[in-house]
């Protein structure tokens, strides 16, 4: 359990590192027919501004974790995009292909975000990732290479489902062992729509029992959960499991596909 606390400590610095990015979002998301899908690792800071700019919007995607040394997907999107870089999009709603994080940024504003145009704060990235890549380094690396004990074995018959936001401690930890795993995954955004919904499940900025905005994507996602917004939350279809708590999720992972 403590080793388990350092890693929230090491992805809450990362989090802080990049400025909170990756928290809130818009409640009233355009959400697209078919789903994106991300070709990425976790531990990439060019892919962690894509994922910041999915939890802006409040889009839910899906992942296709491709860590270094890993096989499953590295060779399915060189298939399809020519190329091993990351990230990579596949948006089938607009026939569009995409690498480069600004490119896809872009395209992510253009066709979902509210005025089709990318605000100032996300238009012009830097070259150097260096913020990114500190937040990287704070948590440890993880989410970068493969672990090898999973190496030929075949992916789960369905997609595993995590809710969550990109700057959130506990889901990035689980987050990570996804990647390390190869493990496919739909990521649902429960980005955080307005100051009553800051601060942990717990000790929220507003006291009391939790109401989402009306009308809002949490007010959806409240009806999954039950009485209260917490995250992580997980389910795999494939063995009819469903859990809170990224320490919980974790040992499942680790039980039910790491070994």
């Amino acid at each position: 359990m403590l080793y388990h606390q350092v890693k929230v400590a090491q992805a809450l610095l990362s989090g802080v590192a990049e400025g909170g990015r990756g928290t809130t979002g818009t409640s009233h998301p355009k959400q697209p027919e078919k789903a994106l899908k991300l070709y990425e690792f976790e531990g990439s800071p060019f892919c962690r501004r894509v994922r910041e700019v999915m939890t802006t919007l409040n889009l839910d995607y899906e992942v296709y974790p491709c860590p270094k040394g890993g096989q499953r997907y590295r060779q399915e999107m060189k298939k399809l995009g020519g190329r091993r870089q990351f990230p990579f999009l596949v948006d089938e709603n607009t026939a569009t292909q995409l690498y480069e994080s600004q490119d896809i940024i872009h395209h992510l504003f253009k066709h979902y975000g509210k005025t089709g145009k990318t605000p100032k704060k996300y238009a012009n990235y830097p070259k150097i990732p260096v913020v990114a890549l500190a937040g990287t380094i704070l948590n440890g690396a993880r989410g970068v290479w493969v672990n090898k004990q999973i190496l030929n074995r075949e992916a789960p018959a369905q997609l595993l489902e995590l809710w969550g936001f990109e700057a959130s401690p506990y889901t990035r930890i689980v987050r990570a062992l996804l990647t390390e795993l190869e493990l496919p995954f739909k990521f649902h955004n429960v980005a955080k729509e307005r100051w009553q919904d800051q601060g942990l499940a717990v000790l929220r900025l507003k006291p009391g029992k939790y109401q989402p905005l009306t009308g809002g994507k949490r007010e959806q996602v409240l009806k999954i959960m039950g009485d209260n917004i917490q995250v992580p939350y997980f389910i795999d279809p494939n063995t009819n499991t469903q859990m809170f708590e990224s320490a919980k999720i974790v040992d499942y992972l680790k039980k039910q596909y790491g070994q």
